[in-house]
């Protein structure tokens, strides 16, 4: 799962930094029991969207979270870059929002990695010999019932991809170090279902990265840079 040091030495400056403070700072295990209940005791140790929406972690207590996976993809280019999706709008749920490649994780899959690199293979195209994970950040509980494991990767320059339309409808990439400036973490609300809920929000151009996938940035950040 890891990078070997020859491997590291042939990086960019910027994507060995990255590299080597996520194989200092990640955990190389991926968690267990993603499909089980979490009382609301609990919940206060765990990230996600309640801790900036309390009255999500109501809704959330006590009931099985169904287990996912996302795929962090950082490009080892000389200006490193995530890899993040805009989903179709032709989806049932979360449709035209920015997203990780990812899903739920399968019965078939060996772990969450795994399902990541399974989904991101399905969804966009990116071919797993391309793809060297890193180690895995702790699950993100989503207000829509999901235990999302994000597997932070570095991704080697010279894929191609093929995008599902069924399932995404565009594919970019942003600066790592524009994600990784906390200048760059705007806290925005908006109201839903008559309740006003915050949440982290990173527009970049034309593309408003918010929600859960922020969130999981905004931990990211905590963990390798904060």
């Amino acid at each position: 799962m890891m990078l070997t040091s020859p491997a590291l030495d042939a990086l960019s400056a910027p994507t060995r930094d990255f590299a080597e403070r996520a194989k200092r700072r990640l955990s190389q295990t991926p968690p267990d029991q993603l499909d089980a209940a979490v009382s609301l005791a609990e919940l206060s140790a765990q990230y996600g969207d309640h801790r900036m929406a309390s009255d999500i972690a109501a809704a959330l207590a006590d009931k099985p979270f169904r287990a996912a996976a996302v795929l962090v993809a950082v490009v080892g280019r000389e200006v490193p870059a995530v890899l993040l999706t805009r989903r179709s709008t032709d989806l049932s749920s979360h449709s035209g929002q920015i997203a990780f490649p990812g899903g739920g994780i399968d019965e078939g899959d060996a772990d969450p990695a795994a399902a990541a690199l399974r989904e991101s293979e399905e969804e966009i195209g990116l071919r797993r010999e391309f793809v060297s994970p890193l180690g895995y950040l702790e699950p993100y509980l989503s207000g829509t019932g999901f235990r999302i494991v994000p597997v932070v990767a570095l991704v080697a320059p010279g894929f191609t991809l093929t995008l599902n339309s069924r399932e995404v409808a565009d594919v970019f990439e942003v600066p790592l170090d524009f994600l990784m400036s906390a200048d760059n973490h705007a806290r925005h609300s908006r109201e839903w279902k008559g309740i006003t809920r915050s949440y982290y929000a990173m527009p970049y151009g034309e593309h408003y990265i918010w929600g859960a996938t922020a969130g999981i940035i905004r931990r990211l950040y905590e963990r390798l840079y904060a």
